[in-house]
Parts: structure tokens; sequence; C-alpha cells
């Protein structure tokens, strides 16, 4: 990620935080609407978990301008999410999720540069998680 991409992520992130229960809402309504074979993975009662998304997301957001200091929760979040049964394949529908929820989130301030900036850090992050919950060879599939 370049610099400008780092910066459109965290503002437009600046944005959504004030929101953040409503986002999370949107977003795993959406993943089990595209997905409804993950919600089994989910706990019934879904509170802690969005909190959980939405804090996590913030690390992220926050560390984008360095990478190194958020390898590390990273990794042991794509080992967990393994033993919750989640897999490759899923990461894809979770970006898909996340970025349309920042979309329908952000309305008219969402723009190409900015779903491009998303795309590239999700990809980023995702990548490497999948490189460390599954190996490199599999990553690179």
């Amino acid at each position: 990620m370049n610099p400008a991409q780092i910066k459109l992520v965290q503002e437009s992130f600046a944005k959504v935080a004030p929101i953040s229960e409503t986002a999370a809402v949107l977003f795993y309504d959406r993943l089990f609407e595209v997905a409804p074979q993950v919600k089994a993975m989910f706990p019934s009662d879904m509170t802690e978990q969005r909190k959980k998304l939405m804090a996590t997301l913030a690390f992220v957001v926050n560390g984008l301008g360095n990478l190194e200091s958020i390898l590390p929760a990273a990794s042991a979040l794509a080992t967990r999410h393994v033993s919750y049964g989640a897999k490759k394949e899923h990461y894809p529908v979770v970006g898909g999720a996340l970025l349309w929820t920042l979309e329908k989130g952000l309305g008219d301030a969402w723009t190409p540069d900015l779903a491009d900036a998303w795309t590239t850090a999700y990809g980023t992050l995702s990548g490497f998680m999948i490189s460390e919950a599954y190996g490199r060879a599999q990553a690179a599939e």
C-alpha cells in the first residue's frame, strides 16, 4: 500500500467508527446473506462478535502505516479462524461483504480510489493471513 492509500483508508474508517454498531450489523447481515453456510461458525448472540470485528478493524487500520506492527496479531487471528472452521475460500467472501458495508456506510464518499485503497488493504492482509493459516502455496493459488 502506498501512503495515499493508507491515508484514504484511515480517513474513511474514521467516518465509519461513529456508526460502528450499525456497520457491524450491516457486515454480518451481508456476509450471512451471501454465504449462509458460514453462519454456523458464529455465536447466536452476535453482540460481542460485532464489537470484536470493529475493534480488529480499528487496530488494523491504525497500523497500516507500520504493517509489521500488526502482522503478529493478524497471524494469531488467522490461526484462530482455522480453529473456527474458516477456509481459504471464505476470505474473498468476507472481503466482498466488508467492501459492500463500507460502500453503504460511506455513501457518496465511496469513490473508485477509496474502493481501490480498501481492496488493496484487504488483499494485503488477507493474503498474509491465508499464508499464515494455510501455508504459502495456498496463498498464491
